[in-house]
């Protein structure tokens, strides 16, 4: 081999150097929308499709979420749902004067009373009540069991209610069923 193939081999070899990681871009903070944060009227007004006018209260607060798009909360004045607001999302296209209703709905605020996270009954029930249960099921289990041993004895069929031996020919019986199933 020559000078210049070993060179070029020991180039092919060696795989390029991994570029540095770049540094991650900060994420502007959105512009907020004069016109979109004095539309007040407009996001009431879906609000009340939703809600009757009486359900929205007095509280209201904007908050900004990108450019050309916020959110209205109002204060919501249902029994039972103290600290939830009503939303309204707004937005408009760039350059245009037209504010657009996106969505609606109720929302959960910062001191809202919410259901607790559900958790699998496994995890909730006690020691004392897996032992009730275990124990309940044992005697279910022995009840049967006694039932299944008493049939067998009298010689019922597997399965036949109450364990009776009905006879196959009723005059070995010496006595014939009246319709009531009593005996004469």
């Amino acid at each position: 081999m020559t000078e210049e193939t070993v060179q070029d081999a020991t180039a092919e070899a060696v795989p390029p150097a991994p570029e540095p990681a770049a540094a991650p871009r900060r994420r502007r903070t959105p512009k907020q929308d004069p016109l979109l944060v004095a539309d007040v009227a407009t996001a009431r007004a879906g609000v009340e499709q939703i809600a009757e006018p009486s359900q929205i209260g007095p509280g209201h607060r904007v908050t900004v979420e990108e450019d050309r798009l916020v959110v209205h909360l109002f204060e919501c004045t249902l029994p039972g749902y103290r600290g939830w607001n009503w939303f309204a999302s707004l937005a408009r296209a760039p350059r245009s004067k037209a504010v657009t209703v996106c969505e609606v709905g109720l929302l959960p605020g910062e001191d809202a009373l919410l259901a607790p996270e559900w958790v699998p009954w496994s995890a909730r029930v006690s020691d004392e009540e897996k032992a009730q249960e275990e124990q309940d099921r044992a005697e279910d289990e022995a009840g049967e069991n006694a039932a299944a041993g008493a049939s067998e004895a009298s010689g019922a069929a597997p399965g036949a209610p109450g364990g009776d031996q009905v006879p196959e020919d009723r005059s070995e019986a010496g006595t014939v069923p009246s319709k009531e199933g009593e005996r004469p």
